[in-house]
């Protein structure tokens, strides 16, 4: 269960995030909880409502991101997510419309590449992201209005790939 609040760009530093949710109880206790958090921590957020959505299988995490550029256009960025991205640094970027060649090159790119690419037995689908990427980029070169946009976590697996969390802030 995630809050929803153009407010509240991070959900869970605000306690807006509750997972692994199994019971009718526990999702109206989830419910209480959310709202008391976000009341607490941000008063005068608006929230229109809580979401509620299929509990995906942790795996693997990447980042796919745009950011609207003055001069240059949009830029599509592209590493390890979750709280990866912020500790690691570990990302890189390409001017919109990009090509399935640029996508997979910048996935090579990473140092994160070596976990993407195998261990202990786990390959994560490569081919996956590479659509995803190419995706956001036509996206963005079609709907000019997005700002910036962040699709973080995105759960890479052994075959295929689930966004978990999205957000989108137009012009």
């Amino acid at each position: 269960m995630k809050i929803v609040s153009p407010d509240i760009i991070h959900k869970t530093d605000v306690g807006g995030v509750i997972l692994n949710i199994h019971s009718e109880e526990e999702v109206l206790r989830s419910y209480k909880q959310i709202l008391e958090n976000v009341k607490r921590k941000v008063p005068k957020a608006r929230v229109y409502g809580i979401l509620v959505e299929e509990m995906a299988k942790p795996s693997i995490e990447v980042i796919v991101g745009c950011i609207k550029d003055r001069q240059f256009g949009h830029a599509i960025m592209f590493g390890l997510g979750g709280v990866f991205v912020e500790v690691l640094e570990d990302i890189t970027f390409r001017i919109v419309p990009i090509t399935r060649y640029d996508a997979e090159e910048m996935i090579r790119e990473v140092k994160g590449y070596k976990v993407l690419k195998g261990y202990r037995g786990f390959k994560a689908d490569i081919d996956s992201i590479v659509e995803v990427l190419l995706k956001v980029s036509e996206m963005v070169s079609d709907i000019g209005i997005i700002n910036q946009l962040d699709l973080n976590p995105i759960y890479v697996y052994e075959r295929g790939a689930k966004v978990v969390d999205a957000r989108i802030i137009l012009d």
